[in-house]
């Protein structure tokens, strides 16, 4: 699958089961909880090139992450917005960033700090500094 993302017959699954996750967490923890499994197909489609259609869809899932609170492997996402990263993307990013939910301000905001910063790795070590200093910007 590392090759011709696009022709990969196995591709609308993989997006089918992102989807599950991202859209219907509870009953996918439910039903198929494989967070391994999670982490290791958003690194897959992060790494291959894509089409406008599976960038289209790559960008619904960030969208969709950002917005809820913050699932195990989420962090993940990161890799996929940098692999997509258009002025569509950034544009959903701003408005979650801008939203009133905390959970949507925080994750959005700390991708799009990212995205930024493209040579930045995206560690727990680096989640944490940008929080302190989130917190520290409010105070």
């Amino acid at each position: 699958m590392d090759g011709d993302l696009a022709g990969w017959p196995g591709l609308p699954y993989v997006l089918l089961f992102l989807e599950w996750e991202a859209r219907f967490p509870l009953e996918w923890t439910q039903h198929a909880k494989a967070w391994g499994t999670k982490q290791s197909l958003i690194r897959k489609v992060a790494r291959a090139g894509q089409e406008e259609a599976i960038k289209a869809k790559l960008t619904d899932l960030v969208e969709i992450v950002v917005n809820r609170a913050y699932r195990c492997k989420d962090r993940e996402y990161v890799r996929v917005a940098r692999a997509v990263h258009s002025a569509e993307l950034r544009g959903r990013l701003d408005r979650a960033a801008d939203s009133d939910s905390p959970w949507a301000r925080r994750h959005a905001g700390y991708v799009l700090w990212l995205l930024d910063r493209p040579d930045l790795p995206n560690t727990r070590r680096v989640w944490q500094t940008w929080v302190a200093g989130e917190a520290a910007a409010v105070l």
